[in-house]
């Protein structure tokens, strides 16, 4: 996405605008308690958000083809708040973004004029048919078959699709389904229309969480597909049409984490200042603050300004951001995940009740580090892909950050992260020369630490220009970036440990740098900011 193509600053906010007043009016709490009960698709909700008189799903659909043109930035922003609001209406959205992807990114200008013109005219739910029950996020793996049917001069005039899906969102209400099967060439996306002979929807799945989004398997029947629906017109391009959304699709379950969290510890500060327990409120003792919102809240302002960094540099037109989106998935969603779970803590007995509602957020939260991509995957990516990029510039991958948070003011942490990214080249070079790296076990220790790292960058840059222009004071995102900068070098130092004592060959010369990384010193003023933090959010 170009900087053209971002939203009217009035268009904006009139879109954030409407959210709001369509959970006041038609989302409150109630009836997003009894739709988790039932377990039942909304179609109705879903098809008004759809409708004229809203329209959200424009947000996603480029301005060419009658939409409003969003940019990534601006697009985490709503998803974010979408999924404040309810995580099973904003996977139903998620779901239409990614099934039009494939069309967006591969489609010929034919397909792209008549299926994304008629998904943004029209309000069309679509849904994206890659997962299958024995390939999971393993889509090299994929079973579905795609057999040519010839005219009577040889030439290709359709397919023959066979085949089963699994867990697919929107599968069973979709009008439009983007599906990928193998032809002769390799992968391939075709355009389906609902309701095909031979497209047969399974029973709607009884889920843990976001039990009001539809998600059911599929049975591909002897489904006739014309020529003209293969996307793009050629064969085999289906996964390099995946790879090239990874980047986006996965930076967008990154802010419905980022939502959920939102909305999770949002619910246990109020809390905290309500419930009174030996004689004062909850937001007095430390160990509800300290331990159940601010270790928190400090993971969710990390995500927050990984995802905004990510979001600028796709809405420049830079590509190739599929390790990014990696990043932003596997850390958002785990800290997510996490908050949620800190809430139920955080409402005691009552958070275990459904009417308080952080007992159907944390259900509904568990599935962000499971869909698009499992955290497990998320590491695969990210260890393997950095460790090639740090091998390939001599360590200049890593020292350029380090370089660069040097740089920044003293107070928001940027040296404490330079020291980490230093240590963590040495262990990727040495870990590589004694072969550790063949360890899936090491990899994920390393995916771990480049993780932590390069969120950490991206906060301490943004505490370093913040004007606290967002809600919270500069002093409250510096204190965050120097707890998360602490927390990354702790992430070094312990997995590193991990790695040059833990395997059969230690690691003499990381072993050195882990040592020298001057723990105790890094841990200076904890309590204090600590302390800043709790009482901003508690005032």
């Amino acid at each position: 996405m170009s900087k053209e193509s971002r939203m009217d600053p009035e268009v904006f906010s009139m879109v954030l605008e409407t959210l709001s007043k369509l959970e006041k009016d038609r989302l409150p709490l109630e009836t997003k308690l009894e739709m988790d009960r039932k377990g039942e698709f909304p179609e109705d909700l879903i098809r008004f958000m759809l409708g004229p008189e809203i329209a959200l799903h424009l947000i996603f659909v480029p301005e060419e083809y009658g939409g409003l043109g969003a940019g990534a930035v601006e697009i985490a922003v709503i998803s974010e708040r979408m999924a404040k609001m309810d995580l099973a209406v904003a996977t139903s959205f998620l779901g239409i973004c990614l099934g039009m992807d494939p069309i967006r990114v591969g489609g010929t200008a034919e397909q792209k004029e008549k299926y994304i013109r008629k998904i943004a005219e029209e309000g069309l739910i679509v849904a994206y048919a890659v997962t299958e029950p024995e390939a999971g996020s393993n889509v090299q793996a994929l079973k579905t078959r795609a057999e040519r049917v010839l005219d009577d001069k040889g030439r290709v005039k359709g397919y023959r699709i066979n085949g089963q899906k699994q867990f697919i969102t929107n599968g069973g209400v979709a009008d439009l389904y983007t599906i990928l099967a193998n032809t002769p060439e390799g992968p391939s996306f075709f355009i389906v229309e609902g309701g095909a002979k031979g497209l047969i929807p399974g029973k709607h799945e009884d889920k843990h969480g976001i039990r009001a989004s539809d998600t059911c398997p599929l049975s591909l029947e002897d489904l006739y597909v014309p020529m003209e629906n293969l996307v793009g017109g050629v064969e085999g391009q289906g996964l390099k049409q995946a790879n090239r959304v990874f980047g986006y699709t996965r930076l967008m379950v990154a802010t419905l984490a980022l939502g959920c969290g939102m909305a999770a510890i949002e619910r246990a500060i109020a809390y905290s200042k309500e419930r009174v327990q030996f004689g004062s409120p909850l937001a007095e003792k430390q160990g509800y603050t300290h331990q159940l919102l601010v270790p928190n809240v400090v993971r969710l302002e990390a995500a927050r300004a990984y995802i905004e960094s990510t979001g600028r540099r796709l809405d420049s037109g830079e590509e190739d951001l599929q390790v990014e989106g990696s990043i932003a998935k596997y850390f958002a969603t785990e800290a997510g995940d996490a908050t949620a779970n800190d809430a139920i803590q955080a409402f005691g007995g009552y958070g275990y009740m459904r009417e308080y509602e952080v007992e159907k957020i944390k259900r509904d939260a568990k599935i962000l580090p499971i869909y698009e991509g499992t955290s497990e995957i998320q590491r695969n990516i990210i260890s393997l892909y950095r460790m090639r990029s740090t091998v390939r510039s001599k360590g200049e991958f890593y020292e350029q950050m380090a370089v660069a948070m040097d740089e920044l003011p003293e107070e928001v942490g940027g040296t404490l992260i330079a020291d980490a990214m230093r240590t963590l080249n040495q262990i990727i070079f040495e870990a590589r020369k004694k072969k550790l790296t063949r360890s899936q076990y090491v990899m994920f220790q390393l995916a771990d630490m480049m993780t932590w790292c390069e969120v950490g960058e991206a906060l301490c840059s943004k505490a370093a220009s913040y004007q606290g222009d967002g809600g919270r004071s500069a002093d409250f995102l510096a204190a965050c970036a120097r707890l998360f900068a602490r927390e990354a070098v702790v992430k070094v130092y312990v997995n590193g440990l991990r790695i040059a004592q833990g395997c059969q060959e230690a690691l003499d010369q990381a072993l050195t740098s882990i040592e020298a990384m001057r723990l105790g010193q890094a841990m200076k003023g904890s309590l204090s900011d600590m302390d800043g933090i709790a009482a901003e959010l508690v005032k």
